[in-house]
């Protein structure tokens, strides 16, 4: 149906000055100095504007035909929320759905909230807020990687990022915010290789260093990192009740929420159960504390950290990650097999315990490089 006009009349278009101009409901036309009408329109359509001139009087272009295009963008404007959940009149921008998807995983528990949170509103949001979902796409994500690496972000920060929109693209689906999976970003292969590993003198100095650190508990926590290997959440999280001390098992829960049956040195099984013997409470937690709703020390990083920089080592090269580093190569070195090597990590797939391989590829090196000096002296002798 049409719209009424008070305003934008003919009458009143006719008898416009020279290069003044009326306007109403979304269409304008301005009168040129060459007498010619020239009519334009500026309208909001599903939270987006539309500002377009369509032409001169003298091309025939008429307020009816301003009218037909406005007509024309709604009826497609409504097309493309057919597939918008009920109750929803404009679709989501980036930066709406990121809010939504952090409030709901707030709501809900979530993981790695403040890692997620930072992805969003650095980088995420500034780069490519403003966009529709339904009008993001691939070549959409591919430039906003290319924003990331030019500003000279790292493969592993761009990688997380990217597992962040992931997360969240697959989410939105899954809770009906959108009707059609949204396109996800592509990752790019990291050097996972591990470089640092602790000499035996540096760990010397380590244990040394905390001996006279305020926390009681952190000669007890590198000894047990340095002999089994395990994660740093994973050796808090010991109780005393989880150790066969006659089979030397450790029941722990691990990485993704898996339980698995951690062996364990003599020595460290010789360590637990004296600590068991002066603990106040035989089948509690290995680290209590009484400052924390687990009853067990959340985090061992600052003591950690403190102690490193006594004993001479670069806190920012090495951290409570480089122990479990240590004692997988430490182990590697003794020329094992794989999956004895994986019985102890803890690793799921031989590909992840690849990247902690490297004085086997070392030994691969030496082995090449004998194999070519004996083909040198044949060589000579020939």
């Amino acid at each position: 149906m049409s719209k009424r006009f008070s305003r934008l009349t003919r009458a009143n278009i006719r008898r416009l000055p020279v290069g003044s101009s009326v306007s109403e409901n979304g269409i304008a036309a301005k009168h040129l100095p060459d007498g010619d009408c020239r009519y334009s329109v500026n309208i909001m359509v599903d939270g987006q504007r539309i500002h377009r001139v369509l032409g001169k009087e003298s091309d025939g272009v008429t307020r009816t035909q301003c009218e037909e295009f406005i007509a024309r963008a709604r009826t497609d404007a409504r097309r493309g929320r057919l597939g918008l959940p009920a109750k929803r009149k404009l679709a989501l921008t980036l930066s709406a759905a990121a809010d939504i998807y952090m409030e709901r995983l707030q709501d809900a528990g979530g993981k790695n909230l403040v890692a997620k949170r930072q992805h969003l509103s650095l980088h995420i949001k500034p780069c490519v807020g403003t966009v529709r979902l339904d009008r993001l796409s691939t070549f959409t994500l591919e430039r906003f990687r290319k924003q990331c690496v030019d500003r000279e972000l790292s493969v592993a920060t761009i990688n997380r990022i990217r597992a962040t929109y992931n997360h969240m693209a697959r989410r939105l689906h899954e809770w009906k915010f959108v009707s059609e999976p949204l396109p996800l970003m592509t990752g790019q292969r990291e050097d996972n290789q591990r470089e640092y590993v602790l000499t035996l003198e540096q760990e010397g100095d380590l244990l040394r260093a905390t001996l006279a650190d305020s926390n009681t508990h952190l000669w007890l926590f590198i000894k047990i990192a340095l002999t089994t290997s395990m994660r740093h959440q994973e050796i808090l999280r010991m109780s005393f009740d989880s150790l066969d001390a006659s089979r030397r098992r450790l029941k722990t829960k691990v990485k993704g929420g898996r339980l698995r049956q951690q062996p364990l040195p003599q020595e460290t099984v010789d360590l637990l159960l004296k600590e068991q013997q002066m603990s106040a409470a035989p089948t509690g937690w290995v680290f209590p504390s009484s400052t924390t709703a687990s009853g067990h020390v959340g985090s061992m990083r600052s003591a950690f950290r403190r102690a490193a920089v006594a004993a001479g080592l670069d806190p920012e090269r090495v951290s409570p990650h480089t122990l479990r580093h240590t004692a997988i190569t430490r182990l590697a070195s003794q020329n094992v097999d794989f999956k004895t090597l994986q019985a102890f990590s803890g690793h799921l797939s031989i590909q992840a315990l690849a990247r902690y391989m490297h004085p086997v590829d070392q030994k691969i090196d030496d082995a090449l490089d004998a194999m070519s000096r004996i083909s040198r002296l044949g060589f000579r002798a020939s």
